[in-house]
């Protein structure tokens, strides 16, 4: 697309500033803080993408398990069906084998001496639902009442253990991270009701061997918060301290046999997206991952400009600045706001008054890529249009 220092004044002057993407508004630009080298988005950015839709879910009842979101993946709900998502959990390199375990009432039960179960599925950054309940008749103490554990990756545990009014060690409580950390209160139901765990759960990330992010728990249980972004300290494990270090990128959800009829209902996952550290979205970057998502927007709103015409055209070329000051952009930005500037010199009277909140919105966001040095105070158009707003006495009206 070729820009000209001067159009003609019908073509220039005659559309609306901004573009209309949306019947809704999603922002102004030139508005809010811009990005900066670990921040790809500015403050209140109008072109950072809307959260997705996702139906929520109901909650359970003692007596019926809940409605998972829409975008859960659903590992058992119940029926036979979804026990074909699940196997024994065998040692590596052994073949795959049908698990022992049964449906019993709407609920993974386990068989004691069966062993493990896990799905085939595998999957590492996320938030899970699980349901379980310890046998109604209490049988032992300590960890031999109502024992099990809730596996990530097949191997980071969250204890399952009937402690209703049952002391043990404080590190193997039911929601503890197992041989790592208590639970932060004991908010179990009696036994043989459903507890109900939310978990959030975030992997280690390492980079050439040097610690990023050590990954962490949080968990509810019954609605209560029991780890609070408990960071890993390895996989947790029985009476040797775990170790820190990298883990799988993904695994099973493994169920632990250990001798007692546990039941499971109502298990479902939600993918949790990338952290910032690995090129994720959500806050801060990486210098790196910044300049490449930076890059990526000022692409996108370069290509909107393109279908544009008129002042709207060259504000959303101007926009692209903000993310991306490339010279041939920024050329052409200056060409067509020396061109709108001389359009406006050419109007007089009613024409221009007509101009005057467009003239004024096209100074504001000027003055914008002024303060930010996107473009320098000595900018030919910017000083031009504040010349031409001073003059008709438009910077002296009550905004």
């Amino acid at each position: 697309m070729k820009f000209l220092p001067a159009l003609a004044a019908s073509c220039l002057l005659a559309l609306p500033v901004h573009s209309s993407r949306s019947a809704v508004s999603t922002g102004t630009p030139f508005y809010g803080d811009p990005p900066d080298a670990t921040h790809p988005w500015a403050v209140h950015d109008q072109n950072r993408p809307q959260p997705k839709r996702v139906e929520p879910g109901t909650f359970s009842s003692a007596a019926q398990p809940g409605k998972p979101p829409s975008d859960a993946v659903v590992l058992f709900d119940g029926t036979a069906a979804t026990l074909d998502k699940w196997e024994a959990d065998t040692k590596p390199g052994e073949p795959s084998t049908p698990t022992k375990w049964i449906v019993n009432d709407g609920a993974l039960e386990c068989v004691p001496k069966s062993g493990y179960v896990r799905t085939k599925e595998k999957f590492g950054d996320c938030q899970l639902h699980v349901e379980w309940a310890a046998p109604k008749a209490v049988k032992g103490d300590s960890q031999g009442r109502g024992n099990s554990g809730v596996f990530l990756l097949g191997i980071c545990e969250v204890q399952v253990l009937d402690n209703y009014d049952n002391p043990t060690y404080a590190d193997g409580f039911a929601a503890s991270v197992y041989g790592i950390n208590p639970p932060l209160a004991n908010a179990l139901r009696a036994p043989g009701e459903f507890q109900v765990y939310d978990i959030v759960f975030r992997r280690p990330v390492y980079h050439d061997g040097q610690v990023v992010d050590a990954g962490y728990f949080t968990v509810f249980c019954n609605g209560v918060l029991v780890q609070d972004h408990t960071p890993l300290e390895g996989p947790g494990g029985h009476m040797k301290r775990s170790v820190a270090g990298p883990l799988p990128e993904t695994g099973p959800l493994a169920l632990q046999d250990h001798g007692n009829p546990v039941r499971f209902r109502n298990i479902w996952y939600r993918p949790l997206p990338p952290r910032s550290i690995e090129g994720g979205t959500d806050g801060a970057l990486t210098v790196a991952a910044t300049t490449t998502k930076r890059h990526e927007i000022a692409s996108t709103v370069r290509t909107d400009a393109a279908k544009l015409t008129g002042t709207a055209q060259l504000l959303r070329f101007a926009e692209s600045l903000v993310y991306e000051n490339d010279a041939a952009t920024a050329a052409k930005v200056e060409a067509f706001a020396s061109g709108y500037v001389t359009n406006l010199k050419s109007l007089s009277g009613a024409a221009l008054e007509a101009k005057k909140d467009e003239a004024k919105t096209v100074q504001r966001d000027f003055q914008y890529l002024v303060k930010f040095g996107f473009v320098p105070a000595t900018y030919a158009p910017k000083i031009a249009l504040d010349q031409i707003v001073k003059a008709q006495g438009w910077d002296e009206e009550k905004k």
